[in-house]
Formats: C-alpha cells, structure tokens, sequence
C-alpha cells in the first residue's frame, strides 16, 4: 500500500512538471499582476505554434507600463515574420518619451529591413558625427589641399526604410569637399576660409534620399599637401626632354647612314679610278709604239701624273685631320 501511495505522487509530480513547463503558469500570473489580461490557452496556443510565449508576454508587460496599446497578434505576427519583439518594443517606448511619432507598423518594417530601430530612435534624439576621412583635392594654383570633415547627423525616421546610410553621407561630403576646393583660386583661399567647404557642402542638400538629416558639417582638418602644378610641369619637361633626345638620336642615325652611303659610292669610285688608271699604262706603251706620242710628250705626262699624285695625297691628309679632329 505504501509502495502504491509513493507511485502516485511520483506521477502527479511528472504530471504536474509536465504540465508547467507546457504550461508558462508562471508567465501567466506575472502578465495578470501587471495588468496584461490574456487567457492561458492563448498562452498554450503558442507553444503549439512554436512561439515561445516569453518573447511575446514580456515585450507586451514592458509596453503597457509605458502606456502603449500593443496587441498579442501584432507582436506575434512580427516575431513569426523573423523580427525582433524586444527591440521593436524598446524603440517604441524610447519614441513615445522622446515625443517621436513612431507607429508599430514602422518600427516592424524598419527592423524587418535589416536597421537597428532602437538605434535610430537613439540617433533621431541624440544626433550622431560621421568623421570622413581625409580628403586631397587641388586648387586652380596646383597646390593640394588635404581636409577632414565632422558630419552630424539625426536619423529621419520617415526615410529609413529605403534611404542610403552613411557611406552614402561620406561620399557625398567628400564629393562636395573636392568641388570647393577644385574651384578656389588657390589654396591659401581655403586655408583662410575653411567655413567656405562646409557653406557650399551644406546648400548642395546631400542629406536628399539617404536615411540621415544632416545637421552641420564641421571641417576638422586642414594641411596643405604637394605642389602637384609644379609636379606635373617637372614630369612635362622630363617627357619632353625625353622626346627631343630621342629624335635627336635618330637625327644622329640618319646622319650616320648617310655618311656610310657617302663612303661607300667614294669607294665605288675609287675602284672605278684604279681600274681605269690600270688601262692607262697598256694606252701609253701603245701610242708609243704605234707613235702617236713621243718621248717627251711621255716624260711630261709623267710630270702631270705625278704632280696630280701629290695634290690628291696633301688633301687626303687634310681630310683625315679633320676626321680626327671632330
């Protein structure tokens, strides 16, 4: 009898353990003492469609002390969409304190879109300073010019469903950096008026389809860089110098050919001479037997040949002076 008795309890007490920790009872009084009224087959109804109760009940405890009028199904709609009840819930409660207008149809498509809504509600109420990096540009007189910008900005909870990020914010800033400094006429321009970047920065309206309102934009930094004007003229000359060098070696080639061209048709002549002066000696021993000329007529030819012989041996030798010369 005894044994009986202590297998009863045993499985009221299975049973009861079993029956709570289907059950949340717990869950359900906690929800009761804050004046959150739901059923405890409800309760059951999520567990049999997979949705842990506490990520539901307890946002929903958190909302009506703070005074929002939130509804199971809309909560456990956005947790079974893949959404995040709690940071839903927080950013809802952040708005309402910091008087944003923020419904629960937003906040649910905006956290649905991958973004952070309790931090853009953070950001909405306390703005947010994107730093750019730094920026070169070069003015009209070719000096670079290197500037850094401190961009505040506040989330526009309207445009945050769509609207680009601050990548978008960065490069605009820097686009606008580069176009102010492009336009001066000179650096010290920019040196002695920095508010003149942020002025031009801000009229352009870069805060146009992004999820930010741009606040103020603050130049943080500014150094001046290269002479890239003089850079550029420097490398000009070293081209051009490279240029006029090459043409005047190929001047110097031309030339060279040439000269060997010369050479070779004086050679050409040359043999053409010895072999003419080669007949001469068979043309004089037959005019001399044939008598057409005399002895003395031979000796004075002699005289001319070799008078001819010296002239052409004291040019020659000029000629090679000057060769040795150049």
């Amino acid at each position: 009898m005894y044994i009986e008795l202590l297998i009863l309890i045993g499985l009221i007490v299975i049973a009861l353990a079993l029956l709570f920790s289907f059950v949340p009872l717990g869950l359900w009084i906690s929800a009761w003492a804050a004046g959150v009224r739901i059923s405890i087959f409800l309760l059951v109804a999520m567990r049999l469609r997979r949705v842990p109760p506490a990520k539901i009940i307890n946002p929903l405890i958190r909302a009506t002390k703070a005074g929002l009028d939130l509804k199971i199904d809309q909560l456990e709609s956005h947790y079974l969409a893949g959404g995040n009840v709690d940071r839903v819930t927080n950013a809802l409660i952040a708005a309402q304190r910091a008087g944003i207008d923020l419904g629960f149809e937003r906040a649910a498509a905006i956290d649905l879109a991958g973004r952070d809504v309790l931090q853009a509600v953070q950001v909405s109420v306390n703005p947010q300073v994107i730093e750019t990096p730094i920026v070169s540009a070069v003015a009209k007189n070719g000096i670079e010019v290197k500037a850094k910008a401190r961009v505040t900005v506040r989330a526009n909870i309207e445009r945050l469903v769509g609207g680009a990020g601050e990548e978008t914010i960065i490069a605009r800033v820097g686009e606008g950096i580069v176009t102010t400094i492009g336009s001066s006429d000179s650096h010290e321009d920019v040196l002695e008026n920095p508010d003149r970047i942020s002025a031009t920065v801000l009229e352009k309206g870069l805060d146009a389809g992004t999820a930010f309102e741009i606040l103020s934009i603050d130049i943080a930094d500014v150094d001046v860089g290269k002479n890239i004007g003089a850079q550029l003229q420097t490398d000009q000359a070293e081209a051009d110098k490279r240029i006029a060098q090459a043409k005047a070696e190929e001047r110097r080639a031309m030339a060279v050919a040439r000269e060997q061209e010369m050479r070779a048709a004086v050679q050409e002549m040359r043999a053409k001479v010895v072999e003419a002066e080669a007949e001469v000696p068979r043309a004089l021993a037959t005019a001399l037997r044939e008598g057409k000329i005399g002895v003395m007529d031979y000796y004075q030819l002699q005289n001319i040949l070799a008078d001819t012989g010296m002239r052409e041996a004291i040019a020659r030798m000029g000629i090679e002076k000057t060769e040795d010369e150049k």
